[in-house]
């Protein structure tokens, strides 16, 4: 596999990290994610091309401002490298292919909510709705290629089948609500029936082990944000679903 192609992948990911860390910050404050420019939270300071470069800008500036020395949180290059090393997972599954620009999307979306979740405890439709509409683009995408209408109704009804009998069953109990459902729908325009029920088991299972964690720490009523938990389940069932579900039906 082509080093140089992996290396250029993975710095994409780190300039699109850098763009979702100004859409993690501005979109729960209604801000707009393109205007103004990048600037400090603390002083407001216009950053400088030289301040805006992935990961090393932190390095060389200390992870402090360059012009009233306030901290800059871990979180920004952490999140740049973390999408930088799913983007390049993604590539060494699926090469360049359609699959390929299909599920970087899904998970830079996935990664932008999940982390907004932890912080605000919030899921916004905004980005939920961004999910539907390049899903829809890709069915389309995929209709145009010879994929059978009818195929592509049961990939869309059967997990919807599926997530709104979770749905009326989980309502009963804190933890999950619409928001979640959103972003169930709109992961569900991605994947097919199988996987998409295999990520909705990972998610609980992974859920589930967090928060009997959480018990025995004795924080029971912590806030467990679930579209984490969500977002890991599809990233391993995308990735090991088939080969888990193999395996499983092997033992029988």
């Amino acid at each position: 596999m082509n080093s140089l192609i992996i290396l250029f992948i993975f710095i994409i990911g780190l300039i699109f990290g850098s763009f979702f860390n100004v859409c993690i910050y501005r979109i729960p404050r209604g801000e707009n994610i393109a205007f103004p420019p990048s600037h400090c939270t603390n002083c407001n300071n216009k950053l400088k091309p030289l301040e805006l470069i992935p990961v090393i800008s932190y390095i060389i500036l200390g992870g402090k401002c360059k012009n009233c020395s306030s901290k800059i949180s871990i979180m920004y290059p952490l999140i740049e490298v973390l999408n930088g090393i799913i983007y390049v997972l993604i590539y060494i599954k699926f090469g360049l292919t359609l699959n390929f620009v299909k599920y970087i999307i899904l998970f830079s979306i996935l990664l932008i909510a999940s982390i907004i979740d932890i912080k605000t405890q919030e899921v916004y439709f905004s980005i939920s709705l961004t999910g539907f509409i390049v899903g829809v683009i890709f069915l389309t995408i995929e209709m145009v290629y010879g994929k059978e209408l009818k195929t592509i109704l049961i990939t869309i009804l059967i997990p919807l089948i599926i997530i709104g009998i979770i749905y009326l069953i989980a309502k009963r109990f804190d933890g999950f609500g619409s928001g979640d459902l959103e972003v169930y729908l709109m992961i569900s325009l991605y994947i097919n029936p199988m996987l998409i029920g295999l990520s909705i088991f990972f998610s609980i299972i992974l859920g589930g082990i967090v928060a009997i964690i959480l018990l025995i720490l004795g924080k029971r009523k912590a806030y467990i944000p679930f579209v984490p938990f969500i977002s890991l389940g599809t990233l391993v069932s995308v990735f090991f679903g088939c080969q888990a579900l193999n395996w499983y039906i092997g033992l029988f």
